[in-house]
């Protein structure tokens, strides 16, 4: 996952524009792992093994690289407790917890629209 260093101000918001900020942070957010990881921490502070129990299927490097994309777009604090062997752990920050209202109501949908979607699929593959 490698993201482009765009420059700009919240003017710079429009999502039909190729160069928006805006659409670099969408495409940032807008994936699985990041969802499911900002489902997962909710309001909970959790070290780097834990977040991986929660999330089925997502291996160590994919964790490690959206954890960096979240952290790197102020959604996720990490913090680094100085112990042996050294404990790391994240939380949402203000950001991230807003942006997790918008991940529940994916959530929502999802459960809601749920078999309506399973009986599409199955419609459209015969």
């Amino acid at each position: 996952m490698v993201t482009k260093r765009l420059k700009g101000s919240v003017d710079d918001a429009d999502l039909t524009r190729a160069d928006s900020l805006a659409r670099e942070i969408f495409s940032d957010v807008a994936n699985k792992w990041a969802f499911l990881i900002i489902e997962s921490l909710g309001e909970r502070t959790l070290r780097f093994s834990e977040l991986r129990n929660e999330i089925e299927g997502i291996s160590h490097k994919m964790l490690t690289q959206n954890l960096r994309m979240l952290e790197r777009n102020g959604l996720v604090e990490r913090t680094v407790h100085p112990t042996v062997p050294p404990r790391v752990e994240y939380t949402l920050t203000e950001p991230g917890q807003g942006l997790r209202a918008t991940v529940d109501g994916m959530c929502a949908w999802t459960h809601r629209y749920l078999s309506h979607i399973e009986t599409s699929r199955a419609r459209f593959t015969t």
